[in-house]
């Protein structure tokens, strides 16, 4: 029964890699942070795995850890966490312009707008903080002022993705659920909405002219 009294406030999930940033992120931090003999190194390393993936043999919530592992382990922390905050800076500028606009608008109306993303916190963070939204990821460690190359969260992809949010936040307390995905590995997260969006394959994004706001 409806509570006269109660406030209610809408959230708005987004996936990032696909959707609302246009290009594989992690991918791309790598080849901006690593030099490409360090990259052909250690890719060569665990190529197997690399073929695999591109196959459809090996599937990419296992891929990204273990090429995370490769490519960073050791790294200074210091200096990997500053060309992060560079990325980020670089990297939000060529987010997907209609899905920014309706990020913004989002915003406008007073939603709770969350990133909820497989990529990793230390360019996310960032990210997040510029855009002024919150985020749930694949968190990393670090030890003794060095990258481990381990994650200290699951993978945040498929139903990770549903976990995380369901632990972080009361979907009771909302009026209305809005999702943004891409591919498979946002279903989960997607089944959670009242108002899902499929990049390619739904004809326009949720009108928000018609939510309520909070």
């Amino acid at each position: 029964m409806y509570e006269p009294n109660k406030t209610f406030k809408n959230l708005a999930l987004f996936d990032f890699d696909g959707t609302l940033c246009n290009k594989d992120s992690f991918t791309g931090f790598i080849f901006y942070t690593l030099s490409k003999r360090h990259i052909v190194r250690q890719g060569l390393k665990i190529l197997p795995w690399i073929q695999g993936y591109y196959l459809n043999i090996y599937p990419a919530h296992a891929m990204r850890p273990k090429l995370y592992h490769a490519m960073f382990r050791n790294t200074h922390a210091e200096s990997l966490y500053q060309l992060a905050n560079d990325y980020a800076k670089e990297l939000i500028q060529h987010l997907d312009p209609a899905l920014l606009h309706q990020l913004k608008c989002h915003q406008q109306l007073g939603h709770q707008v969350v990133l909820v993303s497989a990529s990793i916190d230390i360019y996310l963070k960032p990210i997040c903080e510029l855009l002024g939204i919150e985020l749930i990821c694949s968190e990393v460690e670090i030890h003794n002022q060095k990258m481990t190359g381990r994650y200290q969260t699951q993978d945040c992809s498929n139903e990770q993705k549903k976990i995380r949010i369901l632990e972080k936040y009361n979907l009771h307390d909302y009026d209305s659920i809005y999702a943004y995905g891409n591919s498979d590995e946002d279903l989960a997260m997607l089944s959670l909405a009242d108002f899902p969006f499929m990049v390619g394959q739904a004809q326009s994004l949720p009108e928000l002219n018609l939510a309520r706001s909070a």
